[in-house]
């Protein structure tokens, strides 16, 4: 019986001493890396790799990213740059948590800023790559990720897609570039996704014109095979392969949620200088006889009552500042708004951070000021003013030593270039205003000829056209009592 127990035990000892060794061995491995580097030929492909943290940036990250991807950018053999992430986010912001606690302490608060700054200095590398960047979207892309992704010339929306711009849930300011992106989107869509934090979700962020293409998610390993074995990846060629694997509407697929009356009231409600006539515009619109207008109010007021009423501020200004800046002047504009909110111009940033991220409660969190009427022109100012104490020693990014030269406009048109056309695009065809759209009028089958033609036959543009036709124009008699010519009606 002795011989037996003692047996036991040593079998028990000797179980005990290897699991301790094969614990030991996995501790003793590497840990996964926050990012991953995959070269397929001529493809170099980025993947984000915290999926537990939805791929938020973090220091480390853009540590590893910046210098990879200037190499890849020189890289002869480098034909085409690819950014995506693992598990359900292609990257869900800034780890805005760690900014907060280093911004709470006067020693380390240079750490906070100095996120921002190099944050920033990726988004404006990203944006003047000289090699094409294919931006695969398939998953939650909120805040930093859609810095890094929001000038690429090929965004790839899939029906797993989230976009948002969150900030001013937190008590923050849109930034990454987002005054000047946003402030792009046709009429005041941008405007209304920067104060709301609202999302786009699938479909809609590429027919709202954020996403260049829209793919199935099922299809992006065929679009990574395609784009390995291309001869020659240049921008064109690369679009026509996008849109080989787009995917049309369908039946079933729901309307964007931005489009006809909804839209139209938007681009009214939201198209003023003060957050107080947008909120003014709103409380008219709850009584409009149309429910589909008078819900959306409803519903669009009690969410900005919800934000930060600094951050709306903040928001609009900068976005009104942002539609005239160029990439660099709007980045280095938000990186001084950054700056001030580390600075404590307004206590809103650590609130909306502690309430929303970290105790993750479901009240309004306690904004100071409370309402927007409390936020005065001087406290919006400390974000803005050259001669605010809180801005005082912000950094500047963007010199010519450091990053290619992105001319004025550049960004915006590679940005634009193969996405849907916008509104402005659509208007100056039918006004003439275009160079190649001659001075004849145009029908609506005449429009989406000419589109077709010069966009190439490209998905969801039949749709796009004809919904901004709807709600931007009217027919004109040719004189023969058939009402058939198109005339912008602003």
């Amino acid at each position: 019986m002795l011989l037996a127990a003692t047996r036991l035990m040593s079998r028990r000892a000797l179980a005990a001493s290897r699991a301790g060794a094969i614990a030991r061995h996995m501790s003793s491995e590497a840990p996964e890396p926050v990012v991953r580097f995959e070269t397929t030929l001529g493809v170099r492909n980025y993947i984000l790799n915290r999926p537990n943290k939805l791929n938020a940036l973090n220091d480390e990250m853009l540590d590893i990213l910046r210098p990879k991807i200037e190499e890849w950018d020189d890289a002869d053999l480098c034909t085409v740059i690819v950014g995506s992430g693992t598990g359900r986010a292609f990257c869900a912001g800034g780890d805005v948590e760690s900014v907060v606690r280093s911004a709470g302490d006067v020693t380390t608060r240079h750490k906070a800023v100095d996120f921002f700054k190099r944050e920033f200095e990726l988004d404006l590398l990203l944006a003047s790559l000289r090699k094409p960047y294919v931006a695969l979207l398939d998953g939650i892309t909120m805040g930093g990720g859609v810095g890094l992704v929001a000038n690429a010339p090929f965004r790839i929306a899939t029906e797993k897609t989230v976009f948002s711009m969150p900030e001013t849930n937190i008590g923050y300011c849109p930034d990454v570039g987002a005054s000047y992106f946003l402030s792009r989107l046709d009429g005041e869509l941008g405007t209304y996704l920067a104060l709301t934090s609202d999302k786009l979700v699938g479909r809609a962020v590429f027919e709202h014109g954020f996403a260049t293409h829209y793919i199935p998610s099922r299809r992006i390993p065929l679009l990574m095979d395609r784009l390995s074995t291309m001869e020659h990846p240049d921008h064109v060629a690369i679009d026509r392969t996008l849109e080989e694997l787009s995917h049309e509407r369908e039946q079933e697929d729901p309307p964007p949620p931005f489009v006809d009356a909804t839209r139209a009231a938007m681009d009214i409600a939201f198209g003023h200088d003060r957050v107080e006539a947008i909120f003014s515009d709103l409380e008219l619109l709850t009584e409009d006889q149309d429910p589909s207008i008078s819900q959306w109010a409803v519903k669009t007021l009690e969410t900005l009552k919800l934000r930060s009423p600094t951050s709306l501020k903040v928001a609009l200004k900068a976005i009104r500042l942002g539609k005239t800046q160029s990439l660099t002047e709007a980045l280095n504009m938000e990186l001084k708004i950054a700056t001030a909110f580390c600075n404590g111009a307004s206590p809103d940033f650590t609130t909306g951070v502690t309430a929303v991220l970290m105790t993750k409660s479901k009240d309004r969190p306690d904004w100071k000021p409370s309402t927007v009427e409390e936020v005065s022109d001087q406290i919006v100012e400390r974000f803005f003013s050259p001669h605010s104490p809180y801005i005082e020693n912000t950094p500047t990014i963007g010199s010519a030593e450091s990053f290619g030269e992105v001319p004025r406009g550049a960004s915006e048109r590679m940005q634009m270039r193969f996405a849907l056309p916008t509104e402005d695009e659509i208007r100056d065809v039918i006004t003439g205003a275009d160079p190649d759209s001659g001075d004849m009028g145009y029908t609506v089958d005449d429009l989406l000829e000419y589109f077709h033609d010069t966009r190439a036959g490209k998905a969801g543009m039949t749709e796009k056209i004809l919904e901004v036709v709807r709600r931007k124009t009217i027919f004109v008699d040719n004189q023969d009592g058939n009402f058939v010519w198109l005339r912008w009606d602003p």
